[in-house]
């Protein structure tokens, strides 16, 4: 609670200066958009694909609500209804002393894609995302080199009969400690449904989708569950960075196919212009985005096909990364060093340093974590018939080919 009590301190010190500044209303910052020269859209079959994961991954707020929850075999107060061939294997909720992690899996039968599908929900407190996204980085240790992995005899028999990738080394890697810390807690919860659930359905496809928070548990998750021969496909919408430049290099290698993204691409890390929290933990303390993303230029919903686009390498400037280069040009020391960020005399010393910022900078704007981060087709996070009030008098954002 201390990290997110100097959070408010230092955004109450900002107000009190933007005032006196005249610095422009928040509002006036909510629809920009990032210059764009990339006309690499995508198709309208990976259009539909994404769309309906923001559907799944917005059930998974169910998850952790007083009186809601998702009960079998699939039903619940949000958009379950959507998906009648679902059959629920399992919820799981850890708890807010353990890291907060919630989410749901679920069986995807014929005729729909016949899918293996965990979904990882974000977090409903904007306290506990200022403190997650606040904590040092540790060592990354791939499975199965992690000592904390218990997973039995049985478990191990069937690991040694499972398909073995090539390893990957993972050199110099660090990883964001309070997402391990949420993905170790999770991995007790599921594994012993994955492992019967893929014994059982050996030609469903493993699929993973998380929103916010939850899309960082996820990509730990694809990581271990890559490990294991079990070839995940890997879905996230407004994924905050996990690690540094060494572990992205990891996620890029053991996602190969990440940096050429189509319909079959493994990973598809989904961006929308003006969510801060891909931009978060910042560059400036070691953390790094990785491939595979895609990326939503259009503000407001609903989203057409044309408004989506693949984007090239870890961090491609005309994609989310831009928003570094584009809304921070103004020179100077751009955020304030640990030191700095601890007290309120460090930020007004870096505030006077930088000469009074006239922008509040993209990763800063937390009140986006309201819009823009939420806005992912839908504007996802509410477990009510319908989802988001704002979504009940709109038709889905699914087009045909004869559309374009």
């Amino acid at each position: 609670m201390s990290h997110f009590l100097r959070f408010i301190s230092l955004l109450c010190c900002y107000s009190s200066l933007s005032s006196a500044l005249g610095i422009p209303p928040f509002q006036a910052f909510l629809t920009e958009e990032l210059p764009s020269t990339s006309k690499d859209t995508i198709s309208i079959e990976l259009f539909n694909d994404l769309e309906e994961l923001s559907r799944i991954v917005d059930i998974s707020y169910c998850v952790g609500v007083t009186g809601t929850g998702i009960q079998k075999p699939f039903l619940c107060a949000s958009r379950c209804q959507d998906f009648p061939s679902f059959e629920l294997v399992t919820t799981w909720n850890t708890g807010p002393f353990m890291s907060d992690s919630c989410g749901y899996i679920v069986l995807s039968h014929p005729p729909s894609p016949p899918r293996i599908i965990v979904a990882f929900r974000g977090t409903y407190s904007v306290a506990n995302t200022i403190i997650d996204l606040s904590t040092v980085p540790q060592e990354y240790i791939p499975y199965p080199g992690d000592e904390e992995d218990d997973e039995g005899e049985h478990a191990r028999g069937l690991r040694k009969r499972a398909i073995n990738p090539q390893k990957v080394e993972c050199t110099n890697c660090t990883v964001h400690a309070g997402f391990m810390t949420s993905w170790r807690h999770t991995r007790t919860y599921v594994l012993p449904h994955l492992r019967e659930v893929i014994q059982q359905y050996p030609n469903y496809q493993l699929t993973l989708v998380g929103h916010s928070l939850g899309g960082a548990v996820a990509a730990l998750a694809s990581l271990d569950f890559e490990s294991r021969g079990w070839k995940p496909q890997v879905t996230t919408f407004g994924e905050p960075r996990v690690g540094n430049q060494g572990l992205m290099q990891y996620i890029d290698k053991s996602f190969s196919d990440a940096g050429h993204i189509n319909i079959t691409g493994r990973y598809r890390r989904v961006t929308h212009v003006d969510d801060p929290v891909p931009l978060l933990p910042l560059t400036e303390w070691g953390y790094q985005m990785h491939a595979g993303e895609i990326y939503i230029s259009k503000p407001e919903l609903s989203p057409e096909a044309e408004d989506l686009r693949y984007c090239e390498g870890d961090e491609d400037p005309n994609c989310i990364a831009g928003a570094e280069v584009h809304g921070e040009g103004h020179g100077g020391p751009i955020v304030p060093s640990i030191e700095q960020g601890a007290n309120i005399e460090g930020f007004k010393d870096w505030w006077s340093d930088t000469k009074g910022l006239l922008n509040v900078p993209p990763r800063f704007r937390i009140w986006q974590l309201f819009f823009a981060h939420r806005d992912y087709f839908w504007r996802l996070g509410l477990c009510i018939p319908g989802g988001d009030p704002k979504d009940w008098y709109r038709e889905y954002p699914h087009v045909e080919e004869g559309e374009l």
